[in-house]
């Protein structure tokens, strides 16, 4: 098997680390699951590394558990970028087409980029992507893609997604430590979006909630544009200390209760049914009520999709998504949390569930196995054309191959990034 045929992504979680290893047998073929490692998550706090040492050690766990299954050594991977330290801005860059007879080239399209790049970055962030949302050229508007149109003033409008310089070094390190190269580093929403999205959602207009540990992510996707894109910094482990604290108990036995006996539904919980925590920890002692747990999930679940719908009022969509809500993450997987989101939100709700994959489907087929597959997903389709990253972020003359026909083929690829 060779190392280039060998694509991996590594989802840097506050509750787990999740390594997935696939590799790619044609061009035409679905790439097969070959490895997978998932391992406790420690130095992490709210998607933010707060003990290099624990992360490295960790992160090398859920390498070597992946690399035992898929019976390959790694050197490089895909890694995914949270926490409530994004921040996005929008922007538009102009320029005049450089032909004479105003056919768009790869290079306009390049020039405009780097225009809208040309941006105020705090000296402490770094853009990790730059989304763009639509062209103008001329007096024509919303174009997808202008490649081979005419025209003499083109403009694009994009979003800039930026991230603290010294956590993109330190995720880096972190990574260096495990004898692992960084090929990219994804925003996680985005690489979720590309492994649970499909193409008719994001067209019709579609909120992705990707409730993990320690944050939830909102995507907001409409005629497949990034709409809006933000991370609330409340997730599936403050639900976890409200059990603990709502039944006096440790955190380790109050995760249990949550995966055991969770329900986001008190009213399908009869007030008669007890939970003896003696059966999860012999330390433990009490019998508490089944129902009560269920109060304590659906509260802060409420206040999660409270803040989803605060995001989406923001922004003018509140109700008026037609594809409605697909949630992912470990916490999707909740009884009664698709129903209460459908019945707060006013919209469609689903869980979502990564695209399915050759290989050893059954590791990865799993909300919160989004992210990690869809780093792989994305790593696949940019392995022609890496992202270089500068200290001022990714250079888009970079993505420039020598031959002009592979560069349009290239540039058409790199659209699909963002227009599926």
């Amino acid at each position: 098997m060779s190392k280039k045929d060998i694509i991996v992504g590594i989802d840097i979680g506050s509750s787990s680390i999740r390594t997935v290893i696939a590799n790619r047998l044609t061009k035409d073929e679905k790439p097969r699951v070959i490895g997978v490692g998932v391992t406790p998550s420690f130095g992490v706090r709210r998607g933010v590394i707060v003990d290099l040492e624990e992360v490295s050690r960790a992160l090398s766990e859920s390498i070597e558990i992946a690399e035992r299954i898929a019976g390959v050594q790694i050197s490089h991977a895909t890694l995914g970028v949270g926490g409530s330290h994004i921040s996005s801005q929008y922007t538009k860059g102009v320029i005049a087409v450089g032909r004479a007879d105003g056919e768009v080239t790869p290079d306009d399209i390049m020039r405009v980029i780097g225009a809208a790049q040309a941006i105020s970055v705090p000296p402490n962030k770094e853009i990790i992507h730059i989304v763009p949302r639509g062209y103008s050229l001329d007096d024509q508007k919303n174009i997808k893609d202008p490649l081979g149109m005419n025209g003499v003033r083109l403009e694009v409008e994009a979003a800039i997604i930026e991230g603290p310089t010294q956590h993109m070094r330190n995720l880096a390190k972190c990574a260096d430590q495990t004898g692992i190269g960084v090929d990219n580093f994804v925003l996680s929403p985005l690489a979720a979006a590309k492994s649970v999205l499909s193409k008719r959602q994001k067209e019709l207009g579609v909120v992705l909630a990707d409730i993990g540990g320690g944050s939830t992510s909102v995507t907001v996707f409409e005629e497949n544009d990034l709409l809006h894109v933000t991370i609330i910094p409340v997730g599936g482990n403050h639900i976890t200390n409200d059990i603990a604290i709502g039944l006096r108990t440790s955190i380790d036995v109050a995760e249990k209760v949550k995966l055991e006996f969770g329900n986001a539904n008190p009213e399908e919980i009869s007030k008669k049914e007890n939970i003896d925590l003696s059966q999860l920890d012999s330390a433990e002692e009490g019998i508490v009520s089944r129902h009560h747990v269920a109060e304590i999930i659906q509260a802060r679940l409420e206040e999660i999709f409270n803040l989803i719908n605060k995001e989406l009022r923001a922004i003018g969509r509140d109700r008026l998504l037609p594809a409605g809500i697909v949630i992912t993450g470990g916490t999707s997987k909740l009884p009664g949390c698709v129903d209460l989101a459908k019945d707060m939100l006013g919209l469609p709700a689903q869980t979502g569930f990564p695209l399915p994959l050759g290989g050893l489907v059954d590791k990865v087929d799993d909300p919160s196995f989004a992210t990690a597959v869809g780093l792989v997903l994305w790593a696949l389709e940019n392995e022609e054309m890496p992202l270089k990253r500068e200290n001022s972020g990714l250079n888009a003359r970079n993505m420039l191959p020598g031959n002009m026909d592979e560069t349009v083929n290239n540039i058409r690829k790199w659209f699909g990034k963002f227009l599926p």
